[in-house]
């Protein structure tokens, strides 16, 4: 972006907001043709601020920003509607997505099609749509977008995956099949995970139960990989919410 130039009316989402002195606010924001942009929104905690009610996490905006830093001047903020509040679960669901995006996404890296799935997602916890299903198709959808798509057609050495085989996952290895018929299972530790399951992730398919739930393993396995350690406070809060 080349200093001073100004951009308006980007669809965009809150992820994240920090005080910034004694009225302002630094606002990290996912946009569709710009990807995650950092702003500051001046004056944003002030009684009377136009931004005050409208810089909410969840929410679909429109917004108007400029200059060439890191940085970025927030201009005007407008409210896109047609969002339900997030409460309970859901809200909790939104957190993690926001957390995936601030630490996987570069800066000014944009993602068209992985803001869309963002959306989707964001419309399908407003409605109350199963939480478990619509996590699992992000999850998917960012892995690819990211450029970190997982082994799922063929397994370690390049063989079709047989829906009626299980497999061990190995993260930088792809499926190894586990022993049948005397063949020699694989040696590492891995993510256990069905043959159907896997035929079914490369096709998007989460229609099986059973590929559901190996999806939910496989998964946070290969995001926690590409975390780097890193740990979410949402799956935090989550346990912790589960445990009570």
């Amino acid at each position: 972006m080349r200093p001073g130039q100004r951009v308006a009316g980007q669809t965009a989402w809150v992820l994240h907001t920090l005080p910034w002195r004694e009225t302002s606010l630094i606002v990290e924001v996912f946009a569709r043709d710009h990807g995650r942009v950092a702003l500051v929104a001046k004056g944003a905690r002030r009684p009377l601020s136009a931004l005050r009610g409208v810089l909410m996490a969840f929410q679909p905006l429109l917004l108007d920003w400029s200059g060439g830093g890191e940085l970025k001047t927030l201009i005007r903020g407008e409210w896109r509607g047609g969002q339900a509040l997030l409460a309970g679960r859901a809200l909790l669901c939104g957190y993690y997505l926001n957390e995936l995006l601030l630490r996987l996404t570069g800066r000014e890296d944009p993602h068209p099609a992985l803001f869309d799935a963002y959306e989707a997602a964001m419309t399908a916890l407003g409605r109350g749509e199963r939480l478990s299903l619509l996590l699992r198709r992000f999850e998917l959808r960012l892995l690819r977008e990211l450029g970190y798509g997982a082994m799922l057609d063929t397994d370690g050495d390049g063989r079709p995956i047989r829906p009626d085989r299980r497999y061990t996952y190995i993260i930088e290895r792809g499926p190894r099949p586990c022993a049948e018929d005397g063949e020699r299972a694989a040696e590492d530790a891995g993510v256990p995970v069905g043959g159907q399951a896997l035929i079914d992730l490369a096709a998007g398919d989460f229609s099986r139960a059973a590929t559901l739930a190996d999806a939910g393993r496989l998964l946070r396995a290969l995001i926690d990989h590409h975390l780097g350690g890193q740990l979410l406070q949402s799956r935090r809060v989550f346990k912790e919410l589960q445990e009570l």
